[in-house]
């Protein structure tokens, strides 16, 4: 209540409501070691109700964190320990970036299945990774779409350390939740597989830790523990309001609430000393699992020193030593070859060298291309499978990936159309915002996937993703672009990558006549500059359109037009070189042509003011690919024609 009124901002009601249920599983049943936040085998807390951030915090001060009373008291403030919602990096002892509604479902989903996995792999006669995710959720969480996704898989992998529990408070921003709101929520975890238990009051602790024991037990199915509480919980005049859930108390309430409870003092951030020594001592005891652990570790050690070694190398983040030398070469014997078989062909070639490469598909490997052939599917039979099927979920696919990665030694792809971004957008942002190593597939990149439509034909995803913070996309112009796009993406370690594939077979790029294709690891290079002096306008693009490019270069060349091929498969990873080889590649005073079949927002940046882009501001249409390329003015002719008239004006 305190923290949440000194900023005058802030939720209050679910951390009082929640309090009992965070004193039995912090004194009780998690195994943590606030000097120690990050030890491998402890449990896993997730509040996916983030809102509630105040309750987390409060916890992670009385366990012994290193957080103090005065990180509270800057509870939302500028860079504080303590912000809005609880987010990696800030906190120690938080696990992940919560807000979102769900996210934090499908992200201890992830956790789950990242547990399993590493057990299976790595667990011998000493069980090394075995240990519970727990999370907390709201009715909002339960109403968004991402939570039913997340929920569905977990309940059909037999997730058994997963934990969950839903606080059924009946209060959402604008009231009742019977405004909106009326399943069966047990029920419909107990459909999805869950093992479902019910606690009709959160204030029964005796009943709260009886359903924790419970669902420890069961080690077959997923668990959900249905508390009812009561938002605001101690307050005379908000307790089961609207009022309670997004908005300070107010001084007065915050008064009378502490003498309803019999708080000892009305004095802001009052701790009682005997309460402080409680909780750390509880810590302490909690904390001897690590003690334990430990003893197992060694004997693990002894008795596995090659798989110790390896999963070591994985938690550190190193790749394994010549895994660049499995990457293929591709060669005019290959023909042409759509980016997306060549990411697959990569995707096998890499997948022997780095076993913590894993993923799959959302129900799309076949036209993907995202199957590691001769490995057996992750399922609930075979929790050390690498190939992933995670079903028609792009939503909850995203927030898995992140909840995998945040667990450390894994490096998670998941895979679908461009065009289905748009359904696992918010992980995606997640994903940047936590810096994780996760990787997209993203493959039928633009309207030359042809007859499928403008329903399956994206235009402003090139655009929209590229404009996400620390987000790095690569479109590839061949199958030699895409190889090299598979290395910069392995050795990118901060921050998600999206690879955007084609679905039609690529032109051949001879790189015995053009530049090598290494350069994409910069971004944007030069394919080839006509003889005879220096440039007089640059043609540049990304992905299919690069063909187009060269084919117009030497149209000009043979009109006397010093033409400059540049291909940029990446802005991000050009935005980040120094100056001097973004003007090594970009002239300054030199007219600048961008061609991408995509919306043209994103290429502004790089054309100048008195550039032009040929991009699309509408739908695309259903028929053969070639034919909309000529519609919609994706031609060599148009690139011809728009370089003289901008030659001819300069001239002029």
């Amino acid at each position: 209540m305190d923290a949440v009124q000194k900023a005058d901002s802030g939720h209050p009601g679910t951390p009082m409501a929640l309090a009992p249920l965070a004193y039995v599983l912090w004194t009780r049943h998690l195994r943590y070691n606030p000097a120690d936040p990050s030890w491998l085998n402890r449990d896993r807390f997730v509040l996916s109700a983030g809102h509630a951030s105040m309750l987390l915090y409060s916890v992670l001060y009385l366990t012994g964190y290193d957080l103090t009373l005065d990180d509270l008291k800057q509870f939302r403030q500028w860079e504080s320990k303590t912000p809005g919602h609880p987010e990696l990096g800030y906190t120690p002892g938080v696990e992940t970036t919560t807000g979102p509604l769900g996210q934090g479902v499908g992200n201890a989903v992830g956790m789950a299945v990242a547990e399993a996995h590493l057990g299976a792999v790595f667990n011998r006669d000493q069980k090394i990774i075995d240990h519970n995710v727990y999370f907390v959720a709201s009715d909002g969480d339960m109403m968004e779409g991402v939570s039913h996704e997340a929920a569905s898989f977990a309940g059909h992998l037999k997730l058994g350390k997963l934990i969950g529990f839903y606080d059924d408070n009946h209060i959402t921003i604008e009231g009742d939740t019977a405004l909106t709101f009326s399943d069966d929520t047990g029920a419909r975890f107990a459909a999805y597989g869950w093992h479902v238990q019910h606690v009709a009051d959160v204030n029964d602790l005796t009943a709260l830790n009886r359903a924790i024991d419970a669902a420890k037990a069961e080690t077959s199915k997923p668990s959900l523990i249905v508390v009812r509480s009561h938002i605001g919980y101690g307050s005379p005049n908000k307790i089961d309001t609207a009022e309670a859930h997004g908005s300070a108390l107010g001084p007065e309430e915050v008064t009378l609430t502490k003498k309803a409870l019999g708080y000892p003092s009305q004095e802001p951030f009052y701790v009682a000393p005997e309460a402080l020594r409680y909780w750390r001592e509880a810590a302490k005891q909690r904390a001897k699992s690590e003690e334990g652990w430990k003893k197992t570790y060694e004997a693990y050690k002894t008795g596995n020193p090659a798989l110790e070694k390896e999963l070591q190398r994985r938690l550190r983040g190193e790749l394994p030593d010549g895994w660049e030398d499995a990457i293929p070469v591709f060669t005019a014997k290959d023909g042409n070859v759509a980016s997306r078989a060549a990411s697959g062909i990569v995707i096998n070639a890499i997948g022997k060298k780095i076993p913590e490469l894993l993923g799959g598909s959302a129900d799309l490997a076949s036209s993907t291309n995202t199957i590691i052939k001769g490995e057996p599917s992750f399922s609930a039979e075979s929790y050390a499978g690498r190939n992933f099927h995670f079903g028609i979920r792009e939503h909850g696919m995203g927030s898995i990936m992140n909840g995998m990665s945040l667990t450390g030694g894994l490096i998670p792809y998941g895979a679908t159309f461009l065009i289905f971004s748009d359904y696992m957008r918010p992980p995606v942002r997640l994903a940047s915002i936590m810096e994780r190593h996760v990787i997209y597939v993203y493959t039928h990149d633009s309207i030359g996937l042809g007859e499928d439509g403008p329903t399956h034909q994206p235009v402003e995803q090139l655009s929209t993703l590229r404009a996400i913070p620390g987000m790095t996309l690569i479109r590839p112009a061949d199958a030699s672009e895409t190889a090299e796009a598979w290395r910069a993406a392995l050795k990118h370690g901060k921050g998600p990558v999206a690879l955007v594939l084609t679905r039609q077979k690529l032109s051949f790029i001879d790189r015995t006549k053009y530049a090598p294709a290494s350069g994409l690891a910069r971004g944007a290079y030069v394919l080839a500059d006509a003889p005879g002096g220096a440039p007089e306008v640059v043609l540049m693009s990304s992905g299919s359109e690069v063909a187009l490019v060269l084919d117009a270069q030497k149209k000009l060349e043979a009109d006397g037009i010093r033409a400059r091929a540049v291909s940029m498969p990446s802005h991000e990873l050009f935005a980040r070189q120094d100056e001097t080889y973004r003007n090594s590649v970009l002239p300054r005073g030199v007219k600048r042509i961008a061609m991408e079949a995509a919306h043209p927002m994103s290429w502004y940046r790089w054309v100048g003011d008195d550039g032009v882009i040929l991009g699309i501001e509408r739908f695309g249409a259903s028929a053969p690919a070639a034919r909309i390329f000529t519609e919609l003015g994706f031609t060599v002719d148009r690139l011809v024609e728009t370089a003289k008239k901008l030659v001819a004006k300069k001239q002029v």
